[in-house]
């Protein structure tokens, strides 16, 4: 099968584009400009240019059978963008609606989209993981583009006979990976104190090289047309869990005093951070349920296999970046 990956240069893409060649296919990467660096497992490289509403997909989609459409304006902690819906908009909503439409026009049979779990929201009901069936409400603008971009697909699938699939991560891990991840890893490493002992929520993960696994069997399966799927490696950790987990995995002793969830709501409060100190302390996670039954997927790495593979990486790299 030929198949077109938009943002096969990042995180996820490249995790993808090997487990993609792995099983056989024939990868092609569109790209904005063609000095981007990308796996050597590439096939084809087709130039598009900023992804939008005016984006011209003729060339690249020409012979394709597929799309994974992993490319977008992601999610930040601190937008500093004026009118940062619109600017989400413009590249989730109408860059995603021009691929599809122009998807379906050449005859491109499934397209593979990567949503988010912030399509759900924050925070998953305490002791509820979300699940698929659960009405989305997203908080922010990333959050809100990512469900307007799935509704858009919903849209055009129906007009057009495309086949769509969704993906909606929580938060992906990997060799790679960099934002609050890498930070919680270097925090770890740095024997940082980190004030949450006491803290028992559940936070769902999944390793880059699981979601990589799960977005390649839909592509072979018609049982993934039409559905909307939470992914996850299947163990909700609390955040106390997962600082220990990290330092296992650098052979540290974790620095976790207990203090008390209220107290750090209050500080998150007093300091201007609820909203970061709320999700810390907050559920999130999910049910993929629906994924292993439709398609019979099954993580094909354990949480301890991922962070192993991913703590020592990440650690590496914040002690390089240090000494430049």
């Amino acid at each position: 099968m030929k198949i077109l990956v938009t943002g096969a240069n990042g995180f996820v893409g490249r995790h993808l584009v090997t487990a993609l060649v792995e099983r056989g296919h024939r990868v092609t990467a569109a790209v904005r400009r063609d000095d981007a660096a990308l796996p050597a497992e590439i096939a084809e490289i087709r130039v598009v240019g900023d992804i939008g509403p005016d984006t011209d997909w003729t060339g690249a989609l020409d012979g394709i059978d597929a799309v994974v459409h992993l490319a977008a304006r992601v999610h930040v902690m601190r937008e500093t963008a004026p009118a940062p819906l619109s600017r989400f908009r413009q590249v989730n909503v109408l860059g995603t609606k021009c691929l599809a439409r122009a998807a379906a026009r050449t005859g491109v049979r499934h397209l593979v989209y990567l949503s988010s779990v912030k399509v759900h929201g924050e925070t998953s009901p305490e002791g509820t993981p979300f699940t698929e069936a659960m009405t989305p409400a997203p908080e922010d603008a990333y959050g809100l583009s990512k469900w307007e971009a799935e509704q858009a697909l919903a849209g055009i699938a129906a007009e057009t006979g495309l086949g769509v699939t969704v993906f909606r991560p929580p938060l992906v891990y990997g060799p790679g990976v960099r934002a609050n991840f890498a930070r919680l890893v270097e925090a770890v490493r740095r024997g940082v104190p980190l004030p949450f002992g006491a803290v028992q929520n559940r936070r769902s993960l999944v390793y880059v090289g699981n979601l990589a696994d799960a977005i390649a069997t839909s592509l072979s399966r018609a049982e993934a047309i039409g559905q909307t799927f939470l992914v996850s490696d299947g163990t909700a950790l609390s955040t106390a869990e997962l600082v220990r987990s990290i330092a296992q995995a650098l052979q540290r002793t974790p620095r976790l005093p207990a203090i008390p969830p209220a107290l750090l709501r209050l500080a998150g409060a007093l300091t201007g951070k609820r909203a970061e100190i709320g999700r810390l302390l907050g559920d999130l996670a999910v049910d993929d349920s629906l994924l292993r039954s439709r398609l019979g997927w099954h993580p094909r790495y354990g949480l301890e296999e991922g962070l192993a593979a991913t703590v020592p990486e990440t650690a590496g790299r914040s002690r390089r970046m240090h000494r430049i």
